[in-house]
């Protein structure tokens, strides 16, 4: 009994320790749930309609999309800011996907396998004729050419083939999943607008109407009031009337999506004075021996020149536009003295070694000899080379050797943009570019041979070989260091904007501003390598200083202060306050005009009053008039004008962009050679209505919560 006393005047405590460790499993869980959330909130790219599409999903769309465009125009790479394009566009697409496909489901749209079959049997889809399958003899695309791959593909996963060949076959058929895929997409959104525009029509009514707006002409004799005319300083504007004009336009001030104002100092790191002496040094010893002789493709490698000696002479499209332009007022043999590019930031010289007039496109075939020995090629390739020069047949021989000896055309372009060229492919190239029509050559190489045959040639040009050392004017690391040092010191002895602004200019820097700055953009302030200065930005608060960014091609230094956030909604007064005083501006300054100009009903009394007086011609409903006295269109002009009959003097001033009317209407008469048509007019309306229509999307898009947080990975 006592033990069980003692327990119970323990109770209090246990029941508290009880309580403890409950709510320390529920919160550990709740910790759990929530840091899973977050975690995956950091996974997550964006969101539209509620659905999320993770970081790994968007990268595959991506890749799609850059695979598409390498095979389709040949690339091996894409550059940063077509990389950017691509996500842009991918990003596009698939809010525009999700949003239709949602809108299709409610409405019952769907795209069937058999109307997918039909389109590809019609063969008239533009985006076919983008395949491989597209008969050459007939320009259309092949549905049977498309099949017969299919299965050959199909085929080949079942029984794997060589490496190479399946490689091709797979990004092939790669590329036809996604053109499917497009189709599917494209035929579900042009449903959704057929749809759309079966729900709008016109009517004879409104068809005169708009007939008569755009043909009905009026001439007038106009008098204006410029604006300009009333100095601002007579223009007195309080704070009720920055409120009341913000109430009555509030709707133009709405914003769909955040934005952030910052100031920021961006620094770029450059060469110093004893960077640029070293360089010239190199670049002077690297002249030295060009003139002297030296071999030039040594000379270019020690010089670490930004362009190889590849001692292929080339089009002038295949050097950069600043060294091209000097070509032409080089002898040969001359070697330039060394000069700066501003755009590309480089010291260049040029030695031209030859300049020759050579085929920019050469017609040729071509037998490939191989063996078990370099010997025994060699040895084969002389007797063959004999029996062509004894007048043997080229095709007859290729086949023999398993080739079919066609011909092909060799372009400039294909070759002289190259990186490199190795010895080989430069003996190969040397030979098609400088055969005569008809001629043979026998080319040797390490491992065989190459029997050509040169049988045509076009468009002869002027080619260079030149040798170019181009050599960035880099910075030390002595001097970024001493760069970094100094503008570590700024950052850290100014934690405000009011500091970063008070001693920007005693340490030699600049605050810059920008304003409306949203993370669907790439960069800030143009530079790349700023994507944790993105996501400072949109995770900062209003007058927080950011830490020190590296940034650009590692030659920028960049602090930022975020001034202002715009949040989804009503732009602040204080936000808008310099456009909403101009429109308070333009009001009092008509109602002064409107003052002036009350009780005049003639052009010489309009006159008397300051106003400018003019004859204007031709003016119609439709189209908004141009008022050269204040440069200016006008539309409510152009309505006031409409309405009044000819000989009819305006009742008031008419409220105008640049300033206030008054008119008369000289003469009104219809358009020659214009006869109303109800037909076509109605036509018309209904074209303007579909093209008005087509904008659905922005609205749709507006509706869908769409979450854009790219930012934060790419």
């Amino acid at each position: 009994m006592a033990a069980i006393g003692k327990i119970r005047s323990w109770g209090p405590v246990l029941a508290t320790v009880i309580g403890l460790a409950l709510f320390a499993f529920i919160a550990e869980e709740m910790f759990r749930s929530c840091e899973a959330t977050s975690n995956e909130k950091r996974q997550q790219v964006g969101e539209v309609l509620g659905k999320k599409i993770s970081v790994q999903d968007f990268q595959s769309l991506v890749d799609e999309y850059q695979s598409v465009i390498k095979m389709t125009q040949g690339r091996d790479n894409l550059t940063e800011e077509e990389l950017n394009q691509v996500k842009d566009q991918v990003w596009q697409q698939y809010v525009n996907n999700t949003i239709m496909e949602a809108e299709a489901k409610k409405l019952g749209l769907t795209v069937t396998d058999e109307e997918l079959q039909n389109i590809l049997k019609a063969g008239t889809n533009p985006m076919l004729m983008q395949t491989p399958f597209v008969n050459q003899q007939t320009g259309r695309f092949d549905v049977t050419q498309l099949t017969k791959f299919l299965a050959d593909y199909k085929k080949m996963q079942e029984q794997p083939q060589q490496a190479q060949v399946a490689e091709q076959y797979k990004q092939i058929y790669d590329y036809w999943k996604f053109i499917e895929k497009q189709l599917r997409q494209n035929t579900l959104g042009m449903k959704y607008q057929t749809l759309l525009s079966q729900c709008l029509i016109s009517n004879p009514v409104s068809a005169k109407m708009a007939f008569d707006a755009q043909n009905q002409e009026s001439d007038i004799q106009l008098a204006t009031l410029p604006y300009s005319a009333i100095k601002d300083s007579d223009v007195e504007v309080s704070e009720s009337d920055l409120k009341a004009k913000y109430d009555e336009e509030k709707e133009m001030y709405k914003q769909y999506f955040e934005s952030r104002d910052i100031k920021y100092v961006d620094f770029q790191v450059v060469a110093s004075a004893a960077d640029r002496t070293a360089l010239m040094k190199t670049i002077n010893d690297a002249r030295q021996k060009l003139e002297s002789g030296a071999a030039p493709a040594e000379v270019v490698r020690k010089a670490q020149s930004q362009v190889a000696y590849t001692g292929i002479a080339a089009t002038k499209r295949a050097f950069a536009p600043d060294i091209a332009t000097k070509l032409d007022s080089m002898q040969v043999g001359q070697v330039s003295a060394p000069f700066e590019t501003a755009y590309d930031n480089t010291v260049n010289i040029i030695k031209l070694i030859n300049k020759v007039q050579a085929p920019d496109s050469v017609e040729y075939r071509q037998i490939q000899v191989g063996g078990a020995t370099a010997e025994e090629a060699h040895k084969t390739a002389d007797s063959i080379f004999t029996a062509l020069k004894g007048g043997a047949d080229f095709e007859a021989l290729a086949k023999k050797y398993g080739q079919d000896g066609s011909k092909q055309w060799l372009t400039s372009s294909m070759y002289e943009n190259a990186p490199s060229i190795d010895a080989d492919s430069k003996a190969y190239l040397t030979a098609l570019t400088t055969l005569a029509p008809n001629e043979l050559q026998n080319v040797e190489f390490t491992q065989g041979n190459i029997i050509v045959q040169v049988t045509n040639r076009k468009a002869m040009v002027t080619k260079y070989d030149a040798a170019v050392i181009k050599h960035t004017i880099d910075f030390s690391k002595d001097t970024y260091s001493q760069a970094y040092n100094k503008f570590s010191q700024y950052v850290s002895e100014n934690k405000t904007l009011e500091g970063l602004e008070k001693n920007a200019q005693k340490f030699g820097y600049k605050v810059q501003e920008r304003k409306d700055l949203m993370n669907s953009e790439h960069n800030v302030a143009g530079l790349r390598s700023t994507r944790d200065a993105m996501k400072w930005i949109f995770d900062a608060k209003a007058g927080e200083v950011s830490p020190l960014y590296e940034c650009g091609n590692n030659d920028h230094l960049m602090v930022i202060a975020l001034t202002k956030v715009h949040p989804v909604g009503y732009r602040d007064l204080s936000a808008v306050e310099d456009q909403v005083k101009q429109e308070v501006i333009r009001d009092k300054k008509f109602a002064k005009a409107a003052e002036m100009l009350k009780g005049v009903n003639t052009l010489d009394a309009a006159k008397q009053k300051g106003a400018v007086v003019d004859s204007v011609r031709q003016i119609t409903f439709s189209a908004p008039v141009f008022v050269q006295a204040t440069g200016t269109s006008e539309p409510a002009l152009s309505g006031a004008v409409a309405s009044a009959k000819a000989g009819q003097f305006s009742a008031a001033p008419i409220k105008g962009n640049g300033g206030a009317f008054l008119f008369k209407v000289i003469a009104k008469k219809q358009r020659e050679n214009t006869k109303f048509d109800a037909k076509t007019q109605q036509t018309q309306l209904k074209q303007q209505a579909l093209q008005a229509a087509s904008r659905f999307m922005n609205e749709l898009y507006l509706k869908a919560n769409v979450v854009d947080n790219r930012y934060l990975f790419f």
